[in-house]
Protein backbone atom coordinates (compact mmCIF):
# COMPACT_ATOMS: atom_id res chain seq x y z
CA UNK A 1 0.00 0.00 0.00
CA UNK A 2 1.34 3.40 -1.07
CA UNK A 3 2.32 5.87 1.28
CA UNK A 4 1.60 9.73 1.13
CA UNK A 5 5.39 10.43 1.03
CA UNK A 6 5.22 8.02 -2.10
CA UNK A 7 2.62 10.00 -3.44
CA UNK A 8 4.16 13.39 -2.64
CA UNK A 9 7.16 11.63 -4.44
CA UNK A 10 5.10 10.81 -7.30
CA UNK A 11 3.12 13.97 -7.54
CA UNK A 12 6.88 15.81 -7.53
CA UNK A 13 8.41 13.43 -10.76
CA UNK A 14 4.81 14.04 -12.61
CA UNK A 15 5.66 17.91 -12.30
CA UNK A 16 9.31 18.27 -13.11
CA UNK A 17 8.83 16.22 -16.21
CA UNK A 18 5.70 18.42 -17.04
CA UNK A 19 8.43 21.03 -16.35
CA UNK A 20 10.78 19.96 -19.51
CA UNK A 21 8.37 19.03 -21.72
CA UNK A 22 6.94 22.74 -20.96
CA UNK A 23 10.33 24.42 -21.46
CA UNK A 24 11.18 22.29 -24.78
CA UNK A 25 11.16 24.70 -27.97
CA UNK A 26 10.95 23.77 -31.69
CA UNK A 27 13.79 24.77 -34.16
CA UNK A 28 10.75 25.85 -37.46
CA UNK A 29 10.84 24.41 -40.77
CA UNK A 30 11.48 28.19 -42.23
CA UNK A 31 14.12 28.59 -40.58
CA UNK A 32 16.12 25.84 -41.30
CA UNK A 33 15.35 26.76 -44.62
CA UNK A 34 16.40 30.76 -44.26
CA UNK A 35 19.39 28.96 -43.30
CA UNK A 36 19.91 27.10 -45.57
CA UNK A 37 19.32 29.57 -48.33
CA UNK A 38 21.96 31.97 -46.08
CA UNK A 39 24.52 29.21 -47.07
CA UNK A 40 23.62 28.88 -50.35
CA UNK A 41 23.84 32.69 -50.93
CA UNK A 42 27.53 33.12 -52.05
CA UNK A 43 25.91 31.61 -55.15
CA UNK A 44 24.53 35.29 -56.01
CA UNK A 45 28.26 35.76 -57.49
CA UNK A 46 27.92 33.33 -60.12
CA UNK A 47 25.20 34.45 -62.16
CA UNK A 48 22.35 37.28 -62.34
CA UNK A 49 19.66 35.15 -61.75
CA UNK A 50 21.43 33.22 -58.72
CA UNK A 51 20.80 36.58 -57.17
CA UNK A 52 16.98 35.00 -55.68
CA UNK A 53 19.07 33.02 -53.33
CA UNK A 54 19.63 35.56 -50.49
CA UNK A 55 16.72 37.44 -51.33
CA UNK A 56 15.07 34.09 -50.79
CA UNK A 57 17.16 33.70 -47.24
CA UNK A 58 16.49 37.43 -46.45
CA UNK A 59 12.57 37.13 -47.10
CA UNK A 60 12.26 33.44 -44.88
CA UNK A 61 14.27 35.01 -42.22
CA UNK A 62 11.86 37.74 -41.44
CA UNK A 63 9.06 35.28 -41.77
CA UNK A 64 11.02 33.09 -39.65
CA UNK A 65 12.02 35.65 -37.07
CA UNK A 66 8.32 37.21 -36.96
CA UNK A 67 6.80 33.59 -36.27
CA UNK A 68 9.37 32.97 -33.24
CA UNK A 69 8.72 36.19 -31.34
CA UNK A 70 4.82 35.23 -31.97
CA UNK A 71 5.23 32.10 -30.60
CA UNK A 72 8.28 32.18 -28.20
CA UNK A 73 6.88 29.45 -25.96
CA UNK A 74 6.73 27.19 -28.75
CA UNK A 75 9.65 28.37 -31.11
CA UNK A 76 13.25 28.89 -31.15
CA UNK A 77 15.80 29.96 -33.41
CA UNK A 78 15.79 33.89 -33.27
CA UNK A 79 19.06 34.54 -33.97
CA UNK A 80 19.66 31.62 -36.91
CA UNK A 81 16.49 34.00 -38.10
CA UNK A 82 18.59 37.19 -37.75
CA UNK A 83 21.95 35.87 -38.96
CA UNK A 84 19.97 34.81 -42.29
CA UNK A 85 17.95 38.19 -42.92
CA UNK A 86 21.50 39.97 -42.43
CA UNK A 87 23.51 37.09 -44.87
CA UNK A 88 20.68 37.43 -47.49
CA UNK A 89 21.05 41.41 -47.51
CA UNK A 90 24.69 41.17 -47.69
CA UNK A 91 25.47 38.64 -50.01
CA UNK A 92 22.68 40.22 -52.16
CA UNK A 93 24.60 43.67 -52.55
CA UNK A 94 27.65 41.53 -52.67
CA UNK A 95 26.71 39.65 -55.37
CA UNK A 96 24.74 42.54 -57.81
CA UNK A 97 27.84 44.95 -57.26
CA UNK A 98 29.69 42.21 -58.34
CA UNK A 99 27.68 41.13 -61.54
CA UNK A 100 26.96 44.99 -61.90
CA UNK A 101 30.88 45.07 -62.71
CA UNK A 102 31.59 42.16 -64.48
CA UNK A 103 28.64 43.17 -67.06
CA UNK A 104 30.27 46.49 -67.78
CA UNK A 105 33.79 45.31 -68.21
CA UNK A 106 32.83 42.72 -70.22
CA UNK A 107 32.02 45.11 -73.35
CA UNK A 108 35.42 45.93 -75.18
CA UNK A 109 35.21 49.96 -75.89
CA UNK A 110 33.86 50.57 -79.03
CA UNK A 111 32.03 47.59 -79.10
CA UNK A 112 28.29 47.27 -79.16
CA UNK A 113 25.98 44.67 -77.40
CA UNK A 114 23.99 42.32 -79.83
CA UNK A 115 21.10 40.05 -78.51
CA UNK A 116 19.79 37.40 -80.59
CA UNK A 117 15.81 38.71 -80.24
CA UNK A 118 17.69 41.76 -82.65
CA UNK A 119 18.57 39.18 -85.37
CA UNK A 120 14.78 37.24 -85.49
CA UNK A 121 12.05 38.31 -88.50
CA UNK A 122 8.96 39.85 -87.69
CA UNK A 123 5.90 37.84 -87.04
CA UNK A 124 4.58 36.85 -90.10
CA UNK A 125 7.98 37.25 -92.05
CA UNK A 126 9.59 34.14 -93.00
CA UNK A 127 11.57 32.22 -91.27
CA UNK A 128 14.96 32.95 -92.96
CA UNK A 129 14.36 37.10 -94.12
CA UNK A 130 16.77 39.00 -92.93
CA UNK A 131 15.14 42.14 -90.55
CA UNK A 132 16.27 45.52 -91.12
CA UNK A 133 17.21 45.45 -87.37
CA UNK A 134 20.12 42.82 -88.05
CA UNK A 135 20.96 45.09 -91.11
CA UNK A 136 21.59 47.94 -88.72
CA UNK A 137 24.04 45.70 -87.06
CA UNK A 138 26.22 44.64 -90.26
CA UNK A 139 30.06 45.85 -90.40
CA UNK A 140 29.86 46.93 -86.42
CA UNK A 141 32.23 45.26 -83.45
CA UNK A 142 29.65 43.44 -81.32
CA UNK A 143 29.12 41.72 -78.48
CA UNK A 144 26.86 38.66 -78.17
CA UNK A 145 26.68 35.70 -75.61
CA UNK A 146 25.50 32.25 -76.49
CA UNK A 147 26.26 28.24 -76.28
CA UNK A 148 29.01 26.73 -78.76
CA UNK A 149 26.98 23.77 -80.96
CA UNK A 150 28.94 20.89 -80.73
CA UNK A 151 30.65 19.47 -83.56
CA UNK A 152 33.16 16.78 -84.61
CA UNK A 153 36.19 18.53 -83.40
CA UNK A 154 36.32 18.86 -79.24
CA UNK A 155 39.71 21.09 -78.95
CA UNK A 156 41.64 23.55 -80.97
CA UNK A 157 38.74 25.03 -82.08
CA UNK A 158 38.47 28.10 -84.72
CA UNK A 159 35.49 28.27 -86.13
CA UNK A 160 31.93 27.08 -84.56
CA UNK A 161 28.95 28.11 -84.60
CA UNK A 162 27.26 30.13 -81.53
CA UNK A 163 23.70 29.79 -81.15
CA UNK A 164 21.05 31.19 -78.96
CA UNK A 165 20.10 28.77 -76.07
CA UNK A 166 21.65 24.91 -74.45
CA UNK A 167 18.01 23.56 -75.97
CA UNK A 168 19.97 23.58 -79.29
CA UNK A 169 23.49 22.92 -78.56
CA UNK A 170 23.25 20.58 -76.05
CA UNK A 171 20.34 17.99 -76.17
CA UNK A 172 20.28 17.33 -80.13
CA UNK A 173 18.15 20.72 -80.90
CA UNK A 174 18.38 22.02 -84.81
CA UNK A 175 18.83 25.74 -84.03
CA UNK A 176 16.84 27.96 -86.65
CA UNK A 177 18.64 30.09 -89.06
CA UNK A 178 18.34 32.78 -87.30
CA UNK A 179 19.15 31.71 -84.05
CA UNK A 180 22.98 30.56 -85.79
CA UNK A 181 26.41 32.82 -86.15
CA UNK A 182 29.25 31.51 -87.71
CA UNK A 183 32.16 32.30 -85.41
CA UNK A 184 35.67 32.54 -86.68
CA UNK A 185 38.55 33.21 -84.38
CA UNK A 186 41.52 35.28 -84.55
CA UNK A 187 43.34 33.18 -82.26
CA UNK A 188 45.48 30.40 -84.11
CA UNK A 189 44.99 28.16 -80.95
CA UNK A 190 41.14 27.87 -81.01
CA UNK A 191 39.30 27.23 -77.95
CA UNK A 192 37.97 24.05 -76.53
CA UNK A 193 34.56 22.95 -76.77
CA UNK A 194 32.28 23.13 -73.59
CA UNK A 195 28.40 23.50 -72.54
CA UNK A 196 28.24 26.92 -70.45
CA UNK A 197 27.78 29.75 -71.95
CA UNK A 198 30.75 31.71 -73.53
CA UNK A 199 30.82 35.43 -74.90
CA UNK A 200 32.63 36.67 -77.70
CA UNK A 201 33.49 39.79 -79.66
CA UNK A 202 34.15 40.14 -82.95
CA UNK A 203 32.93 42.29 -86.46
CA UNK A 204 29.27 41.18 -87.01
CA UNK A 205 28.35 40.83 -90.67
CA UNK A 206 24.98 39.54 -92.59
CA UNK A 207 26.04 37.35 -95.10
CA UNK A 208 23.82 34.62 -96.29
CA UNK A 209 26.27 31.61 -97.24
CA UNK A 210 26.19 27.91 -97.06
CA UNK A 211 29.31 25.74 -95.22
CA UNK A 212 30.40 22.15 -95.68
CA UNK A 213 30.49 22.12 -91.98
CA UNK A 214 26.83 23.71 -91.40
CA UNK A 215 24.07 22.23 -92.28
CA UNK A 216 21.24 24.81 -93.65
CA UNK A 217 23.68 27.32 -93.98
CA UNK A 218 24.41 30.51 -92.05
CA UNK A 219 23.05 34.13 -92.28
CA UNK A 220 25.18 35.78 -89.77
CA UNK A 221 28.82 36.02 -89.01
CA UNK A 222 31.21 37.40 -86.46
CA UNK A 223 35.19 37.83 -87.47
CA UNK A 224 38.09 38.25 -86.08
CA UNK A 225 36.58 36.90 -82.89
CA UNK A 226 38.24 36.82 -79.52
CA UNK A 227 36.49 34.83 -76.00
CA UNK A 228 35.53 37.46 -73.66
Amino acid sequence: MATSSDRVDDTDTDTDGGDDTERYRALGGVTIAAAVLALLSPLAFVDWWLLVVPVLASVLGIVAWRDVVARPDVLTGKPLAIGAILAGILLFAGGFWYQANVYARELPEGFERLGYATLQPAEGDPPNMIPATAMTMDGRDVLIKGYMYPGKQQQGIRQFLLVRDQGDCCFGGNPKITDRVLVQLADKRGIDFTARQRKIAGRFSVRPSGSADVEGGVIYHLENAVVR
